[in-house]
């Protein structure tokens, strides 16, 4: 039997592996100089004036809310086409996660939508840029007219509006290096940002509020090398020196892994063309350039889990982004989003990921065009 052609698969080998061995070398695992070295070189490729590593995307969204200094009871607009940390993280601070609903077309958040719902307790703007296509920032920083935006990059590393990377329009840039995304470390995170006030509070938040990382107070660097302040109550939630080995060695291959995924893009959207049933996402544009983290089709005419069953039976596995996340239990009763709610039955996302071969590619485009419906 065929082996399987899994729907997320990362591009690692034996660069990552020896960039790792030298920080086992170098016997300095923590949070430490390459650590540094690669906010260094991010901040470079997203055209940030700071950057700060984190243990997870999530973990930087939760550090752009508690830098905001919110109150209980305030409210977050939040896309509900999204995974459910970026609404978790509006909660751990009690405030509210007001849904918003997408555009029918992109998916993202419907700038329409979003300012039917902002209101006098609206302290933040949170949007993703669903599966790397970037929202619509123009329209939404008119709307938003100095409210704060966060924008949730977990998707869009390599990701471009009007020329510039996404995660350097709103007031903080949240972005994922999680074992699925375009750019993995196996797990880590990074929140940009302008005001140095606040980089150097958030590098002092991911580290339990301490003033003074472990690496910063080592008796080579500091005379008072035992010697912290802890001025504020924080996360523990930074990245360590092996995780940026690896991030590093990916941020040189991030153009060349996201040109493989558009080109599959295209060689889907040619050869579905002629099928009815099925409807490709939206093409890049001048303003728009996805990093195509994602290839989640729509399924017309079609049952969408038959689909998935199908192409399961043939080796091919394939996922849903998302449910609606305003339908959780856990957010309680929430109004009724129907863009979101109408879209979501038919949307099966399909294998995109550099590491597939042309033979992949055919074999996948042969399943789907040959199901029977």
């Amino acid at each position: 039997m065929r082996e399987p052609i899994h729907l997320f698969r990362p591009e690692i080998g034996e660069e990552e592996l020896e960039a790792v061995r030298r920080v086992f070398e170098s016997k300095w695992l923590g949070l430490g100089p390459k650590t540094a070295e690669f906010e260094k070189a991010f901040a470079r490729l997203i055209g940030a004036e700071h950057v700060v590593g984190t243990s997870s995307c999530t973990a930087a969204l939760e550090l752009a809310v508690k830098l905001l200094d919110t109150s209980p009871g305030d409210e977050i607009l939040v896309p509900t086409m999204t995974f459910v940390s970026t609404a978790h993280v509006v909660v751990y601070h009690q405030c509210r996660p007001v849904f918003v609903d997408v555009d029918p077309v992109t998916l993202n958040i419907s700038p329409e939508d979003m300012r039917r719902k902002i209101t006098s307790k609206t302290r933040a703007i949170v949007l993703v840029h669903y599966s790397g296509r970037p929202a619509e920032m123009d329209a939404i920083l008119e709307i938003a007219d100095g409210i704060p935006v966060i924008e949730d990059c977990a998707h869009a590393t390599g990701g471009f509006y009007r020329g510039k990377h996404v995660g350097s329009f709103g007031r903080f840039g949240c972005f994922s290096f999680h074992a699925v995304k375009n750019l993995t470390m196996g797990e880590g995170g990074a929140i940009t940002m302008r005001n140095v006030e606040q980089a150097q509070r958030a590098k002092r938040l991911r580290w339990l509020g301490i003033d003074k990382g472990t690496w910063d107070r080592t008796p080579d660097n500091k005379a008072y090398w035992w010697e912290y302040n802890v001025d504020e109550i924080g996360l523990k939630c930074h990245p360590n020196d092996i995780l940026a080995a690896i991030g590093l060695v990916q941020l040189g291959k991030l153009e060349r892994m996201n040109s493989r995924r558009r080109e599959i893009v295209s060689r889907y959207r040619a050869a579905f063309a002629d099928l009815p049933w099925i409807e490709m996402p939206p093409e890049d544009d001048d303003d728009h350039r996805s990093s195509w983290h994602i290839c989640s089709v729509r399924c017309r005419g079609a049952d969408r889990d038959d689909l998935s069953a199908y192409l399961k039976e043939r080796n091919i596995l394939t996922g849903v982004h998302y449910k609606p996340i305003h339908l959780y239990r856990c957010f309680g009763w929430q109004p009724p989003l129907p863009v979101a709610e109408g879209v979501f039955p038919g949307l099966l996302s399909i294998p995109n990921h550099s590491v597939l071969t042309d033979a992949d590619v055919e074999y996948i485009i042969e399943a789907i065009r040959g199901y029977p419906g």
